[in-house]
């Protein structure tokens, strides 16, 4: 058995530094070429165990660290989302993650959403508290910042002491403990916090010491392989490449991959097999988005690594999909079924009731189908692509059956111009985004209009509950009909209701409400306007001064005591009054 070097996945919310901590390490500028400083595409980068050595010096007798890993495999995402692609059945291949949050910014919706996703793949998790070099008059004298932090003003330390326990603060009301490094205890309950500055430097070689260390203490069982073993891997990244066609990036935690092994990748249709015709591997501290790095040709890669294939039918491939080496013939088709059975536990087709989901890769609709079930929103078919004519139309069947899920949700995903005209005249909202709790946000958003939009249509057809009073200086007809100034005291009156006393004796209905010769659907508490009742003499059925209140039967009674969310407290209030006056003669009326 050997130890593989740990698999470390980088993430975090946008701009908070997580390539520029890498970019450190690697010696590079690659966060600076890229478009907004922002990563575009998924990469790795290996940390050899000498260059671990070399940055963090004197603290390997601080930290009393024996080295039995050959170095650290870091995988740099553009977003928490990309992380979603470092899956494998039944949860994440990465061992451990580091999650970058702005020390002066704190933690960002995207930063709970990074978490989340990372308690939902088991995955542990360090912090590092980034940019502790913007902190106004920081000074960055040591790269160690335990013995750094000692050297600044007071008032500097204790902004940055604000700062740090904050973010203390939002994660024990997400559930985690946490505290500065050197001061845990126990690292499996208690989450480390490292500060750091990926400009200056400091706290780097402490980060690489707590996560080497982390590594040899808790993850030795996991991180031993058989090197002689088939292949297993995940895919970050299928891309077309000049000269190259297309490739595959892959990060293979499992076994060795050869030249000319058959290997079965994970397909959108069916599971794919074809043969490796070259192995690409990038130099240490080196990365393989970075088109300045320097491939070389190797024959096979050990895991846990990095690396880039060429083969065929290699396009017919997703990301986020398996990826395995078959040597023997005999276990070919059991891992054909093997990976299409993962590939379709993923994928949903239901049938039932839910929204329409889209994502770009496996591992974002995995991804997001776990975090749409933790906010229960179901899925009636989840898939991998761009919005179709198909997502629409599937959605249009839902919103005619009266569903609350007539949605299509899209996740790093595009939406021809064409068919966003579509779904608007179908009246179905597709919401698309790059980050999925921005989904999840404005789904919800949509989602409560719909459903009471709904509730309300239910009960469209009932007469809305009013109480009104006459008012007695404006009577301007005694009868046939009674036309009178009238002031909604609660509830909303509409024309077309029957009108009582408050004894509960009929008086006449609302033929028309109008004010200053425009006639009104409704007239809501406060208002004031002329109504017309028919059957209504003033002086008998009642009198300048007296209020009146809607009547209704007792079944609409009870389906607007039901849906009495979606009224007014004052239309409530209407109702509550109705039932004391029905009553006084039949005491379960309305119950």
């Amino acid at each position: 058995m050997t130890i593989r070097q740990p698999i470390i996945t980088v993430l975090g919310h946008v701009d908070h530094g997580k390539t520029s901590v890498l970019d450190y390490l690697r010696g590079t500028t690659l966060a600076d070429r890229e478009a907004g400083k922002i990563t575009q595409h998924i990469g790795a980068t290996e940390v050899p165990l000498d260059k671990i050595k070399e940055s963090c010096g004197e603290l390997l007798d601080l930290f009393k660290l024996e080295f039995n890993i050959p170095g650290l495999l870091f995988v740099d995402t553009p977003g928490h989302e990309a992380f979603s692609n470092l899956r494998k059945r039944g949860g994440s291949i990465a061992d451990l993650a580091v999650l970058v949050i702005d020390i002066n910014q704190g933690i960002q919706p995207q930063t709970k959403e990074s978490i989340e996703i990372l308690k939902s793949f088991k995955v542990p998790f360090v912090i590092a508290a980034n940019k502790v070099d913007l902190i106004t008059g920081w000074k960055s004298e040591d790269k160690i910042f335990i013995k750094n932090v000692k050297n600044q003003a007071e008032n500097v330390k204790k902004y940055f002491d604000n700062n740090f326990y904050k973010i203390l603060g939002d994660l024990s009301e997400m559930g985690f403990e946490s505290n500065l490094y050197p001061q845990v205890e126990d690292h499996q309950k208690t989450v480390s916090i490292v500060p750091v500055s990926a400009k200056t430097g400091e706290g780097i070689p402490e980060l690489l010491a707590v996560l080497t260390g982390l590594s040899q203490k808790f993850l030795t069982g996991k991180l031993e392989i058989e090197t002689d073993a088939p292949a297993k891997g995940t895919i970050l990244e299928i891309k077309e490449e000049k000269g190259m066609g297309t490739t595959a990036d892959i990060i293979i935690y499992e076994g060795t991959l050869r030249q000319d092994d058959t290997i079965v990748v994970g397909g959108l249709d069916s599971a794919v097999t074809t043969k490796v015709k070259a192995l690409l591997k990038t130099k240490p501290l080196s990365e393989i988005r970075d088109k300045k790095s320097s491939f070389e040709k190797v024959k096979e890669v050990v895991a846990a690594s990095g690396v880039k294939i060429l083969a065929n039918d290699l396009s017919n491939a997703i990301s986020g999909a398996p990826i395995i080496s078959v040597r023997d013939e005999d276990k070919l088709e059991e891992v054909q079924i093997n990976i299409k059975e993962e590939i379709e536990d993923v994928l949903i087709e239901t049938g039932e009731d839910g929204v329409v989901l889209k994502a770009d890769t496996l591992g974002s609709l995995e991804a997001a189908s776990k975090l749409f079930q933790k906010h229960e929103i179901p899925i009636k078919r989840a898939d991998i692509g761009n919005i179709t004519k198909r997502d629409i139309v599937e959605a249009e069947g839902t919103l005619d059956k009266g569903s609350e899920y007539p949605f299509v949700l899209g996740f790093n995903v595009t939406l021809e111009q064409e068919l966003e005209s579509m779904a608007k005249k179908k009246k179905i909202p597709v919401v698309i985004n790059k980050v999925i709790y921005k989904i999840v946000e404005e789904f919800e958003e949509l989602h409560t209009e719909r459903k009471q939009r709904l509730q309300l249509e239910e009960i469209s057809d009932l007469q809305w509950p009013a109480k009104i009073q006459i008012m007695k200086q404006y009577i301007f007809r005694q009868s046939g009909p009674a036309i009178f100034g009238a002031e909604v005291i609660n509830g909303k009156l509409t024309p077309n209701v029957e009108l009582i006393n408050m004894e509960g004796k009929a008086v006449g209905r609302v033929k028309t409400i109008e004010d200053k010769g425009t006639k009104l659907e409704e007239l809501t508490k406060g208002k004031e306007a002329a109504v017309a009742v028919t059957k209504l003499t003033i002086g008998r059925g009642a009198d300048g001064g007296d209020f009146l209140i809607t009547n209704m039967s007792e079944s609409a009674f009870r389906k607007l005591k039901d849906k009495k969310s979606l009224l007014s407290n004052s239309e409530v209030q209407v109702l509550k009054e109705l039932a004391e006056i029905k009553r006084k003669e039949n005491d379960l009326w309305g119950i």
